[in-house]
């Protein structure tokens, strides 16, 4: 019942998109697009017959597939997109992406929260697969987000809201907190709270990206701009349905062991969980731009 479920909620989410994209389209959907759409249907085939090596790296295939029709959809938009007009930034992106998601498999060294499984023995085969996978994630949320952004959900300007170099710094040092506090209680105890790593990356460097004069949500704000904070919140949503509708099929899949929820899951995921991927998608940002940031500095 709980997969009829999710199935549902994946299919209603997708129709709104493609209801937006069609229409919000300005111009004609690139081949590159139809290509992706086409790779995403003859992988799902093969998968569902086990078909390897499709059926194992089935999931890192339909994020590939999707980032072909997702960017071809903001193209159709908007006339750019980053695979067409940036794809130097897209392949740093996607490279950033491996080291970025590191961090939190860290974390999970600590709080075992979930495992990465079914990936072939054969050692290049299995660190094939988790780099194919994790270089995937980052470039999913931030192309989604501007998808989304292109519906024009969020045009008008608000009220400007300016935090205080104070409270800025207090931000830094509640997320610092938050990061640390999980790896030196107790394991019993930091198995409860991967909620404030999803949210202490966001606190500890916006801060920093506002003030080197990076993309950052503050600033925003402080511009009474509300639609990328909007969007990166939706494409949360999105792409949380899609990661986990695609990994439950998998044969190379995440599962999630987290001491909560477990008799409640949607698919692999306990329902608490779709939550998380609201802020993941802030931090995935944040975190982006703010590596972004040290790569340019350091490796000019």
């Amino acid at each position: 019942m709980m997969v009829q479920l999710g199935v549902a909620i994946a299919a209603a989410t997708v129709t709104v998109l493609v209801a937006e994209i069609f229409r919000c389209r300005q111009g004609p959907f690139p081949l590159f697009g139809w290509m992706g759409l086409a790779a995403l249907v003859g992988a799902e085939w093969l998968m569902f017959r086990g078909v390897e090596p499709v059926a194992t790296y089935f999931t890192p295939l339909a994020w590939t597939a999707y980032l072909l029709i997702a960017n071809a959809a903001v193209y159709a938009i908007t006339g750019r997109s980053r695979l067409t007009h940036a794809p130097r930034e897209l392949a740093v992106m996607a490279a950033l992406s491996v080291p970025l998601w590191l961090v939190f498999e860290g974390y999970n060294l600590r709080l075992a929260n979930w495992s990465y499984t079914g990936l072939p023995e054969n050692l290049v085969a299995r660190y094939f697969g988790y780099a194919w996978s994790f270089a995937t994630i980052t470039p999913g949320i931030l192309v989604t987000a501007e998808l989304i952004e292109s519906f024009g959900w969020w045009g008008a300007e608000s009220r400007p809201i300016v935090f205080s170099r104070a409270a800025e710094r207090g931000m830094m040092a509640a997320g610092a907190l938050m990061l640390v506090v999980p790896l030196v209680l107790p394991r019993e105890i930091a198995a409860y709270l991967f909620a404030p790593v999803w949210l202490g990356f966001v606190l500890l460097l916006e801060p920093a990206n506002r003030l080197h004069e990076q993309l950052s949500l503050l600033a925003d704000l402080a511009e009474g701009r509300r639609g990328r904070l909007y969007s990166l919140l939706a494409s949360g949503w999105v792409c949380g349905w899609l990661w986990e509708f695609w990994n439950w099929w998998a044969a190379a899949r995440w599962v999630y062991v987290f001491p909560m929820f477990q008799d409640w899951k949607v698919f692999a995921m306990p329902v608490p969980g779709y939550l998380g991927f609201l802020p993941f998608a802030l931090e995935c940002f944040t975190m982006y731009y703010f590596s972004l940031w040290l790569v340019r500095r350091y490796l000019p």
